[in-house]
């Protein structure tokens, strides 16, 4: 059942076996995963079942440089269905070597194993709505479709592996119905969790204090609870309940909010494949249950671990818009609509080059010299995006020369000094607002340049192509837009060494026996992968842990 937190009596005390804070991707498919299962769920959202702006601005807060990271409120949602209701879809799984201690990655080490998360996967992929768990392009096409380039082999670059796309399904509207349907799982809108309030020994959390914007307040106690808030707001909350815990919950070793990661990424070099444009295969494929691919570049694991490097992926890339140069009617076209786009494909149309009298004249003689391709990206994309239920997932155009850049997107390493912590200023509901202060080193960009190395010679040796690339600016390409995006990682981070980390194996927070954390809070490590896919698994794997908890009359609580 769905309904409003401002209807809860004020001051109340609600019980359930199971309270799940925060309605977004890892929120909603944990709780109708447990439900039927005997447990009494109940499901804290924050935000309403559409946008509010009062809400929104909750998430307000501030940036320790606004080059390298956007607002905190920019990439997140707080409404049902969370961020997964402006998420572009995305879905590919960590890699084997993502979980292992790594030499080229301090702080690396999982205290699970890919074996331990794999077989989540397919539901992670069935809940996203991305098709079959098949990231392999030799698998996942009946019939098996050609090579990504024509005559291409290497042992050392991959060019099999696929990113696979949801609709992007909104998790908020794809499931209400069914959460409205459970008599089992209770969801509260608006319902805005203030504190975690543990027990006098710090042993367990006892209640956590629930406010919402009208001015109700109420307290719930469970016998579990789990912070699904996301990669920022679960460090927000653990720092700001600090009445039992001076520093805040699990923070007794100043590690809550540290080890802040997003991704490093940028359109990077020249790329000039031989042979016709038919021999490239640079878009995307539609699998057999109508699911989006697209192939990606990628070093193997034996060469990375023999080269030292963090994990990359790398994706086959259009010209920069914003330079009118490219003589692209479709491209010059999306930079004069770049007011009227999204938060972050606008912001990448903005980068300067692109304005003044002569580029824009440069741009409009582009619109009006290539009228078929417009006209025909125009009609693909009112079809088969802005119409369609399952919307093409990004800008592909026809590439008459075989000359793409290279979308590189690199795994972070982790640092300490890369942090999120609590500002002085608080929101309407009292709680102090966050403040951001991302960082990378040396070693990211070292670890890029590297690897792109590698990917010209693999191309040399092929002799399929040719990759050339600026090292002198590859930082300043990397940085360009700075932190990528949405892939907020690592502040509660899972280890075995309390020192160094926040939650178990099992994402339960270090001496706290009820309290566990379902978000990219708990990686370890960013891998090269969007992080939505990995969160739905690690918190399918956490439901299956708390119904067998639930289940046993042995073991802690």
């Amino acid at each position: 059942m769905i309904e409003s937190a401002d209807a809860v009596v004020e001051g109340a005390l609600l019980e359930a076996d199971v309270c799940i804070v925060g309605a977004g991707a890892a929120g909603i498919s944990m709780a109708l995963s447990l439900s039927g299962q005997g447990l009494q769920v109940l499901l804290l959202e924050a935000g309403q079942a559409g946008f509010d702006a009062p809400t929104q601005d909750l998430y307000a807060g501030d940036v320790a440089d606004a080059r390298m990271h956007s607002p905190p409120d920019k990439y997140r949602q707080r409404r049902l269905g969370g961020s997964t209701t402006l998420w572009g879809g995305r879905c590919m799984p960590f890699d084997p070597i993502d979980f292992e201690a790594r030499d080229c990655v301090p702080g690396s080490g999982w205290p699970i194993s890919h074996a331990d998360v794999a077989p989540f996967y397919p539901a992670a992929n069935e809940w996203l709505e991305a098709g079959e768990c098949a990231y392999d392009a030799r698998q996942a096409f009946t019939p098996p479709a050609p090579p990504m380039f024509a005559g291409f082999a290497s042992d050392t670059l991959l060019a099999e592996g696929l990113e696979r796309f949801s609709c992007p399904t909104d998790l908020g509207q794809r499931y209400r119905a069914r959460l409205a349907a459970a008599a089992d799982v209770r969801v509260l809108l608006g319902a805005n969790c203030t504190g975690i309030r543990l027990k006098p020994d710090g042993s367990r959390v006892d209640v956590l204090d629930v406010a919402t914007l009208a001015g109700r307040r109420f307290k719930v106690q469970a016998t579990r609870v789990v912070l699904a808030v996301g990669g920022l707001e679960t460090a927000r909350l653990l720092l700001a309940s600090n009445d039992v815990s001076p520093h805040g919950v699990g923070n007794a070793h100043d590690v809550v909010g540290r080890y802040y990661m997003c991704h490093i990424a940028g359109n990077v070099g020249s790329l000039q494949i031989n042979g016709p444009p038919s021999g490239v295969r640079h878009g995307y494929e539609v699998s057999a249950e109508g699911i989006y691919c697209r192939r990606r570049l990628q070093l193997s694991e034996a060469e990375q671990r023999r080269l030292g490097v963090s994990n990359a992926v790398a994706r086959l890339h259009f010209p920069k818009i914003t330079d009118p140069s490219h003589r692209s009617g479709v491209l010059s076209g999306l930079f004069m609509a770049r007011f009227f786009i999204g938060y972050e494909y606008g912001k990448r149309l903005k980068d300067g080059g692109g304005e003044g009298l002569a580029a824009t004249a440069r741009h409009l003689w582009n619109l009006v010299s290539d009228p078929i391709d417009t006209l025909a990206f125009a009609w693909h994309w009112l079809t088969r995006r802005t119409l369609a239920e399952r919307k093409f997932p990004s800008v592909i155009l026809r590439n008459k020369t075989n000359r793409f850049s290279l979308e590189v997107q690199a795994e972070q390493i982790p640092r300490a000094d890369s942090r999120v912590t609590l500002s002085d200023t608080r929101d309407a509901l009292g709680m102090p607002r966050l403040s951001v202060d991302w960082r990378y080193g040396p070693d990211d960009i070292a670890a890029v340049r590297k690897t792109l190395h590698a990917i010209a010679l693999a191309f040399a040796q092929s002799g399929v192509g040719n990759y050339e690339f600026d090292e002198a600016g590859l930082e300043a390409e990397l940085m360009r837009f700075g932190a990528y995006g949405g892939h907020h990682i690592g502040t509660a981070r899972m280890g075995l060494d309390r020192q160094t980390s926040v939650v178990d194996a099992d994402c339960k927070v270090h001496g706290v026996a009820n309290l566990y954390i379902a978000s990219s809070a708990v990686f370890a490590t960013s891998s090269q992968a969007n992080p939505t896919l990995m969160i739905v698994a690690l918190g399918l794997r956490l439901a299956a842990h708390l119904q067998q908890l639930s289940s046993s009359t042995e073991g802690p609580a």
